[in-house]
């Protein structure tokens, strides 16, 4: 009678093991799969973004909010507003950014400042694999998960997450060299809207310095 009840015992854990390991890989299959529609299907976006950043002790150094724009590919704008106000253009040649703080434009060529960084990432296009390792990380809270890995280890940036319901993009987690955390979380998220293209376009203000290639 024992024997068969310690036999009793194990098939269930056995049959719980499988299903835990079935809906894993179902799950990570749905993260790769986001991650293809989102490149195939959504050429341009626009969002509004929370962007949080904490230091390597867990104190929140940044706090902001904005709105996105990007059309594939290499076209882009973040606007971030007070007390964080900056704006990053590019009309996919050059990428300004603009600190209204320091009354300061930095400016470089799209080609050397982009490589392993999140704005490659995000308004790349299918070719996104040459500069970053796309695999499975994990589903949770109700989003599938994969980790983008920088193939340029000089880009600044230790691990890339990004966080999909279906192929829309939820959420991007950031590790950089320096360890800080960076949590950016998208709201109002439309896919393939028209945008203007003079939003890609960047003049520097009178009487700020312009600083770059």
């Amino acid at each position: 009678m024992q024997r068969v009840n310690v036999m009793r015992k194990i098939i269930p854990v056995k049959f719980c093991l499988l299903g835990m390991l079935l809906f894993s890989q179902w799950a990570y299959a749905d993260g790769m799969e986001s991650v293809k529609a989102f490149y195939e299907r959504t050429k341009s976006i626009r969002a509004n973004f929370h962007q949080v950043v904490t230091d390597k002790q867990g104190r929140k150094v940044q706090d902001v909010d904005g709105v996105m724009q990007l059309k594939r590919p290499n076209k882009f704008r973040w606007d971030y507003n007070k007390p964080y106000q900056q704006q990053i253009i590019s009309d996919g040649k050059q990428i300004w950014l603009y600190d209204t703080d320091l009354a300061q434009v930095t400016v470089r060529e799209v080609s050397k400042a982009l490589g392993g960084s999140p704005a490659a990432l995000l308004a790349g296009n299918e070719s996104v694999d040459k500069s970053f390792k796309l695999v499975n990380a994990y589903a949770k809270g109700g989003l599938d998960w994969v980790a983008a890995n920088p193939k340029d280890k000089e880009g600044g940036y230790e691990k890339i997450l990004l966080g999909f319901k279906g192929d829309q993009l939820q959420e991007l987690s950031l590790i950089d060299s320096f360890g800080h955390y960076t949590k950016i979380v998208f709201t109002q998220f439309e896919s393939n809207p028209e945008l203007d293209e003079k939003s890609f376009l960047f003049q520097p203000p009178k009487g700020v310095d312009v600083v770059g290639e």
